[in-house]
C-alpha cells in the first residue's frame, strides 16, 4: 500500500524529510507522495513515519495502491538497488 496525503494537508513541512524514499514532494497546492516510491516505510521503520509526525493526520493508505508487506518490500529492495547504481 502506498500512502497518500489528503486535501486536509496545511503544508508544514514536516513530513517531506521524513520520508526515507524521497516518495514525499511539494505538489501544485500541497504535499504530494508518489505511489511508485512509497514502501510505508518499510525496510526502513516498522512505521511510516510521515503518519507519526503529521500534526493533521491528512496521510491514510490510498485506495488505489494497496499492496502487501512483501510487495512494500520488493518495493524496498528494487528502490534501493536503483539507489546504489546512482
Amino acid at each position: 500500500m502506498a500512502l497518500m496525503i489528503t486535501e486536509e494537508c496545511i503544508n508544514c513541512d514536516v513530513c517531506e524529510p521524513e520520508c526515507p524514499n524521497d516518495a514525499i514532494y511539494m505538489g501544485e497546492l500541497i504535499y504530494e507522495i508518489d505511489p511508485h516510491k512509497c514502501t510505508e516505510c518499510v525496510g526502513h521503520f516498522d512505521e511510516p513515519q510521515c503518519m507519526q509526525v503529521c500534526p493533521v493526520s491528512c496521510i491514510p493508505v490510498h485506495p488505489d495502491f494497496v499492496e502487501s508487506q512483501e510487495t512494500l518490500l520488493q518495493k524496498f529492495e528494487r528502490l534501493q538497488a536503483l539507489s546504489l547504481k546512482i
